[in-house]
């Protein structure tokens, strides 16, 4: 019998009400931008660690690091930081006016009528390409704050849409760390995933571009937008979707994305060898806390699990989701509040990752479809989180811009967000599973 230990959960508790409570004092109470973010995550579970080393009793402290280390070791987590260190590495090389070139030919071949519609369709594609959500909110926001200001669309209304947006390649990208961390955490393959997922997530999308062609209908157009672009740039980001949608090994199909990149980059003179040494460091460099947060989680969910925490949280949890459906919600609604409380899609997936599985043992509920939920129900919370770095980033745009919004008047907007969250729930309870 595994031993079952509810008190062994209290550093988990301990990492929520120190991040919640200088996350709120930060944000609301003083007034800083970006308040979440100001604290330091690495900081905050490393002291969840401290507390999971202290309360394991009856062994001494070279066997608790041997316990830590095989939760390290484990090949997943290996995979996992590979993969995010060369998924920085290829962002890095490719940079991201690529981005925005995308945006402007698309706005330039399209009637000024279907600005809005346009920017969902970018922001989904470039957040698939580049596999972050921060990073397309942050270029296509000004954007979108430009059509709203010259075409007279609601700024709420274009905001929320790059957000919506980006969301959807945040949950589907194959270099998107939330992508990245569900998979290896299930053992399955990212194509495998991507196939599931795609069968979700697109009719949310469809719905909700009709639902903002409805929406834009009644705005008095006042001019389009134009800009330069260059699309040489976005080779790269299309190989790498291709390779992945193929079914390419994801090793394979970031070094043919980092190799193509370089190239291009070098050819066009975009940059110096030099230079593009530097920017593959600084892409890398941008997944170190990414990268250590997988390390210190996997570590304290080791010592977790070996007190018994995981299996009393498991028994609570099989007293109230019995089905297989009911235990699919559950593990959405674990990630959901993991997500709350971390405010970060990907760490929820990798704190959720060896709960889910072992709920998914007890019903024989595939990989690839755990994985799906986990990170769509991720990015479902994360979308809506008012003190999410999405909607800050969006917000900090918006005000570098010298216009005003608030979390709340975007909220109401985020159609995709709410539509994949239907779609979701139609996607466990109402279709039938394939035998097989």
């Amino acid at each position: 019998m595994k031993k079952s230990n509810a008190l062994a959960l209290l550093p988990i508790g301990i990492f929520v009400v120190f991040y919640l409570t200088l996350g709120i004092i930060f944000e609301y109470v003083m007034k800083i931008s970006m308040g979440f973010y100001n604290v330091p995550v690495v900081v905050a579970f490393l002291l969840a660690l401290f507390v999971g080393i202290l309360q394991t009793r009856g062994v001494n402290l070279d066997k608790k690091f041997e316990i830590m280390g095989n939760g390290i070791g484990d090949k997943n987590i290996i995979t996992m930081l590979i993969i995010f260190l060369l998924a920085g590495i290829f962002v890095g090389v490719v940079g991201r006016n690529s981005a925005e070139s995308v945006a402007y030919f698309m706005l330039s071949v399209t009637p000024p009528r279907f600005a809005v519609v346009v920017i969902f369709i970018v922001s989904c594609f470039v957040s698939t390409a580049m596999g972050t959500s921060v990073g397309t909110i942050t270029l296509i926001t000004p954007i979108a704050v430009a059509i709203s200001a010259g075409s007279g669309f609601s700024l709420p209304l274009c905001v929320g849409t790059v957000i919506g947006g980006a969301m959807f390649g945040d949950n589907l990208s194959f270099i998107s760390d939330t992508t990245i961390a569900a998979c290896n955490g299930q053992g399955c393959k990212m194509k495998d995933k991507f196939r599931m997922n795609f069968s979700v997530v697109l009719p949310a999308a469809i719905v909700t571009l009709i639902l903002i062609f409805i929406l834009s209908m009644n705005a008095d157009i006042v001019e389009g937008i134009n800009k330069e672009y260059d699309m040489v740039q976005i080779i790269p980001y299309v190989l790498v979707l291709i390779s992945g949608i193929v079914g390419i090994n994801v090793f394979i199909t970031l070094i043919i994305g980092i190799v193509s990149g370089s190239i291009i980059m070098l050819v066009t003179n975009a940059v110096s060898f030099s230079e593009l040494l530097s920017n593959m460091g600084n892409g890398a460099a941008g997944m170190f806390e990414t990268s250590m947060v997988a390390i210190l989680v996997a570590a304290l969910c080791a010592l977790i699990k070996y007190n018994g925490g995981f299996e009393a949280l498991l028994n609570g949890i099989r007293k109230i989701f019995k089905g297989r459906k009911s235990v699919q919600l559950g593990i959405g609604l674990l990630v959901g509040l993991m997500d709350i409380a971390t405010a970060n899609n990907t760490v929820a997936i990798v704190m959720a990752n060896p709960i889910a599985s072992e709920m998914a043992k007890d019903h024989n509920i595939e990989g690839k479809k755990v994985a799906s939920i986990l990170d769509t129900f991720s990015c479902i919370f994360q979308g809506f989180l008012p003190y999410g770095a999405q909607i800050l980033v969006a917000l900090s745009a918006v005000n570098t811009l010298n216009f005003k919004l608030s979390a709340f008047d975007v909220i109401a907007y985020l159609f995709y967000p709410m539509i994949l969250l239907l779609s979701s729930l139609v996607f466990i309870f109402v279709i039938p599973e394939k035998k097989k």
